[in-house]
């Protein structure tokens, strides 16, 4: 049985890496390793159409499509650029203003889209522009649109909660909760950083004298479009949070307010209609997959496959701290061929067992390993972030290896916020555990 498990994880690793789309592969595999442990195709497609059946009658995952479209009302409005003007008004007299307007427009962007890729996109053409024409350098401007874009996944609502408490039935709003600390202190480490590179590099990150004045209307406009995604977080995370609301109310009423909010900004009809199906092109391929991640989980389980490798990482090594080296090891080194959904989708199933055997808190492991695998979004050769900003950016000049080189601090910090959660998990666990 050893061997057969590992015959199909090995067949699984080989599809991914031949390029056949992960939903597919896994689909094919579990298919495969269940019809070799029950004898019998008719079982074996029974038992897989039940797994898919059941995957799809979740509520849950009704939040998914209606949080990515609530990024895409907010984003179309124009509120963005209303949130990073404000932003950059709040911050104009330190160093480096420009550098932390940026993150703190992506952290508070966050809030509403959910999406790293979302941000990324969004942040490459409204910040980067400015930031260059105010003299700041392109490496440290590509980098700090690209790093701060990585607090998407952190700072809920976040789509990579949502899988990873999918898959390992985890409470969504527990999760949610959990990363709030953890993303703050990642988003101030990051403005830490922007400062200090501007006083070290004064040429590079020059001092602002401040914004141009501007009209009286022009700062009511800013100020309604900041205000009103700032009400937007109000409502999805304090109902949660509150217990007014579950995720998937939060996440319905927080997609009115945005749709309401693009109307008071101008949105036309065909705007609406585009978002709507840009947040279908955006999820349909994620609710495939997690159609197919339940047939892979259904799989493992049947097979014991969480109890094989759990007893293999334990003959490497009794230490935990070396067995979660390993896991840690694993989610960089994947992170450097494929996204951060894909790998959750691959190795959660029983990475998170794993931890339980050796005592670590299912909230912490959670925000630990989301930090790591967001860590291989700026990781060569694949870095999708990476990929996502010189695609947006408006400047054909710009090459990958600088967007890769001005984002390894922020990788850095990444990694250095993962560790601080796995030695002290009470930064993702006091807020859920007290509140919740």
């Amino acid at each position: 049985m050893t061997l057969t498990i590992f015959g199909i994880l090995g067949l699984l690793m080989l599809f991914i890496f031949l390029g056949v789309h992960l939903a597919v592969a896994l689909g094919t595999v579990s298919f495969v390793g269940v019809y070799w442990m029950m004898g019998s195709f008719d079982i074996g497609l029974s038992i897989l159409s039940t797994t898919a059946y059941e995957a799809l009658r979740k509520d849950v995952f009704i939040i998914i499509p209606l949080f990515v479209l609530m990024g895409d009302f907010v984003s179309r409005s124009g509120s963005a650029n209303d949130l990073y003007a404000l932003c950059n008004r709040a911050f104009r007299r330190l160093p480096g203003c420009l550098g932390v307007a940026t993150v703190a427009g992506n952290a508070i962007f966050a809030a509403i889209t959910g999406v790293s890729i979302a941000a990324a996109a969004t942040f490459s053409r409204i910040a980067y522009p400015e930031m260059v024409a105010l003299g700041y350098s392109k490496r440290f401007s590509l980098g700090t649109v690209a790093g701060s874009a990585c607090l998407g996944m952190l700072i809920p609502p976040s789509i990579l909660m949502i899988v990873w408490a999918v898959l390992t039935e985890q409470s969504i709003g527990a999760l949610f909760i959990a990363g709030l600390v953890p993303g703050l202190i990642l988003a101030v480490a990051f403005c830490g950083w922007c400062v200090i590179y501007a006083i070290r590099n004064p040429g590079c990150a020059p001092m602002q004298s401040g914004p141009s004045d501007i009209s009286p209307e022009e700062l009511r406009r800013q100020s309604v479009g900041g205000l009103a995604i700032l009400g937007l977080i109000g409502i999805v995370i304090g109902g949660i949070w509150g217990g007014f609301l579950t995720p998937t109310e939060a996440a319905g009423f927080g997609t009115i307010g945005a749709f309401l909010l693009g109307l008071a900004k101008g949105m036309s009809r065909e705007e609406v209609l585009e978002a709507i199906y840009s947040a279908g092109r955006t999820t349909a391929p994620i609710m495939i997959l997690l159609i197919a991640a339940s047939m892979y989980s259904r799989f493992l389980a049947m097979g014991g496959a969480t109890q094989v490798i759990t007893d293999l990482l334990f003959s490497v090594s009794e230490n935990p701290a070396v067995v979660l080296g390993i896991i840690f090891s694993v989610w960089i080194l994947l992170g450097m061929f494929i996204d951060s959904t894909s790998i959750i989708l691959l190795t959660v199933p029983i990475f998170a067992p794993v931890a339980d055997t050796l005592g670590v808190d299912p909230l912490a492991f959670a925000i630990f390993g989301i930090l790591v695998i967001e860590a291989g979004l700026l990781t060569p050769p694949f870095g999708i972030l990476v990929f996502t900003v010189k695609a947006a950016v408006p400047d054909p000049y710009v090459t990958l290896g600088d967007i890769f080189r001005g984002a390894v601090p922020f990788w850095v910090l990444i990694l250095g916020v993962a560790i601080m959660v796995l030695v002290f998990p009470g930064l993702s666990t006091w807020l859920p555990y007290n509140l919740m």
